[in-house]
């Protein structure tokens, strides 16, 4: 099993939402509804005349210890033997939210049925070899997604650009 991930880099975010529209269409939700799998937050960060907003976009973890899961009395959420992606069964759910008190980002979200509803990392679109809804339409590439080997890499890479550009040669010089 090749086990999925997203990679986020905030230093390219710029908050413009359009990986949460893609998701609430993906998803067939309706404009100004409530539940959204993909969200994103803005942070503060500095003082004047150094401040400025971030973004940050996330969702689902996927998480390979899925707290989730465990939490879950009627074993509704599962591993997909393929990928790792972390599936909910809405059928078996009956809402009692123990997954929602588990989960340390808040992925689980629950309409208006009550049943649990969370980000499935457009596992059908990934089968007919697409990316993930938020991934494809991010304008400034801050998503991605692939195995958790390729992700590592990514970041590792923007690790190490960071250490350089923080090093004593110029940003010049690195870029």
């Amino acid at each position: 099993m090749t086990e999925c991930s997203f990679f986020f880099d905030a230093s390219r975010c710029s908050g413009c939402m359009a990986c949460v529209v893609a998701c609430q269409d993906q998803n067939d939700f309706v404009t100004g509804d409530t539940v959204a799998f993909r969200h994103v937050s803005q942070h503060e960060e500095g003082v004047y005349p150094e401040a400025r907003i971030t973004s940050r976009s996330f969702s689902c973890q996927h998480c390979a210890d899925g707290p989730c899961l465990l939490a879950c009395p009627m074993q509704a959420i599962s591993r997909r033997p393929e990928d790792g992606t972390v599936l909910v069964n809405r059928d078996i759910c009956v809402g009692c939210r123990s997954c929602e008190l588990a989960c340390p980002v808040g992925a689980p979200k629950f309409p208006e049925d009550g049943k649990m509803a969370k980000c499935d990392l457009c596992y059908v679109r990934r089968d007919h070899g697409m990316k993930p809804a938020c991934v494809r339409t991010c304008p400034t590439g801050a998503l991605d997604y692939g195995s958790i080997e390729e992700m590592s890499e990514k970041m590792r890479e923007k690790a190490s650009i960071r250490m350089l550009k923080g090093s004593t040669r110029s940003s010049e010089e690195v870029d």
